[in-house]
């Protein structure tokens, strides 16, 4: 048997670890496992395919953002992608992330919808059912269940300067993403899903299931490296590989003027741009991609606050209750569905207030209190062999011949 998966990257940040960790997987029960990225990646276990080159994304990306045509562009470099897996013969194909200025949608979508493949599409954000904007919330935009128009988050990812085209992108996608009859979707959070299940992708093929992390990797750990000590300061940290206002950046900054001195904000994947004004209370920790530095840091912090306002289900929770590290998330898409009373809170967004409170609380009650729930809630919802065996039993179902024609997957 074999698999292929494509996303934007492949071994990579959230999505690409994913991808990975789905293929080694499916590679332990005997298939063949390919991943097919657009843009970056790291060592790989599965068999990598890229798709264009940095020239053709450059192009795609300009087309973007003068024209709003995301996903419109990369035509022979989609076309590349498809006599590749036609050689290969994938008996399933897996989506990803589709967009990210290296792919071209239409074509993709008319080939799968001719090739008569089994295909799984995990959404792991609502791009795909929008006319512009990978996220709506920060604009309380619903347009996205009867037809987009007017974008309001037209200067957000991605990103258009020119043309608003939500429209018509719309209308794409309605009729693109509805050709394959054989589509699994796949959503990442239980929110996601109700999204879904209201907008154009009412498929009836439609479940739900979790990231997974892997637990051998983040877990609590006896000994910090002194280099985190941080002055003995009590760590607030936040995580993410690339700090916006969405994102929770300006939240953090607002936050470093309410705390004591006892405690210190610690920012993981800051740019250069961001180091250079920030508060004295926050200290900047460089994007990576070493566990070992994101074992460390989650080990070293009091708790984790989950700050954006733009999200669907971080994996940072997840790794961080793995880690036998506390919560503090805003109510945003799926971030509360990680945890319960027993391993962090939910606060209102921007709520300095009560954002303050439930740090002194989780200081008051002391870290050790939470630190068992933590990591026996990851142990029960997050084990990725737990998470991922889920993929391959809906492999299974969407293969075999007696179901595969109309295949009624449930959670």
């Amino acid at each position: 048997m074999k698999l292929i998966q494509i996303n934007t990257i492949a071994s990579a940040f959230s999505t690409g670890r994913i991808a990975e960790q789905i293929g080694k997987l499916m590679q332990s029960r005997g298939w063949e496992s390919y991943l097919a990225y657009g843009r970056f990646a790291n060592a790989s276990s599965n068999r990598l395919i890229k798709i264009g080159n940095r020239f053709d994304q450059a192009l795609h990306l300009l087309e973007s953002r003068l024209f709003d045509r995301h996903g419109l562009s990369s035509k022979i470099a989609t076309k590349r992608l498809i006599e590749k897996i036609k050689q290969i013969d994938p008996d399933v194909i897996h989506l990803h992330n589709i967009h990210g200025y290296y792919l071209n949608y239409p074509i993709l979508f008319d080939y799968l919808s001719q090739a008569g493949k089994p295909v799984v599409w995990t959404l792991h954000d609502c791009w795909a059912f929008t006319g512009h904007c990978s996220h709506f919330a920060t604009a309380n935009c619903y347009r996205w269940k009867s037809g987009c128009f007017a974008c309001p988050l037209k200067g957000i990812y991605p990103r258009s300067i020119g043309l608003d085209r939500s429209r018509e992108n719309y209308a794409d996608k309605l009729y693109y993403f509805n050709k394959v009859k054989n589509l699994t979707i796949v959503t990442v959070s239980q929110w996601l899903k109700q999204l879904v299940q209201q907008s154009m992708l009412r498929y009836d093929n439609l479940i739900c299931i979790p990231n997974g992390i892997d637990l051998n990797c983040f877990r609590p750990i006896d000994h910090i490296d002194p280099k985190y000590d941080f002055a003995g300061k009590k760590v607030l940290l936040g995580v993410g590989t690339k700090w916006t206002r969405e994102k929770g950046y300006d939240d953090f900054v607002e936050l470093a003027k309410h705390i004591d001195d006892d405690y210190r904000i610690v920012l993981l994947g800051l740019n250069v741009n961001c180091v250079n004004r920030l508060p004295d209370k926050i200290i900047p920790v460089h994007r990576t991609e070493n566990m070992d530095v994101l074992v460390q840091l989650y080990n070293r912090a009091l708790v984790l606050l989950t700050l954006s306002h733009n999200d669907t289900y971080p994996t940072t929770n997840l790794e961080s209750l793995a880690c036998g590290t506390p919560v503090i998330t805003y109510p945003t898409g799926g971030s509360p569905e990680a945890i319960d009373e027993t391993t962090g809170c939910v606060v209102e967004a921007g709520n300095f207030n009560a954002l303050i409170e439930a740090i002194r609380t989780i200081d008051k009650n002391g870290k050790a209190h939470y630190s068992a729930h933590c990591r026996a809630r990851a142990e029960k919802l997050f084990d990725k062999d737990l998470q991922f065996a889920k993929y391959g039993e809906l492999y299974k179902q969407i293969t075999d011949p007696a179901h595969n024609a109309a295949v009624k997957i449930t959670d």
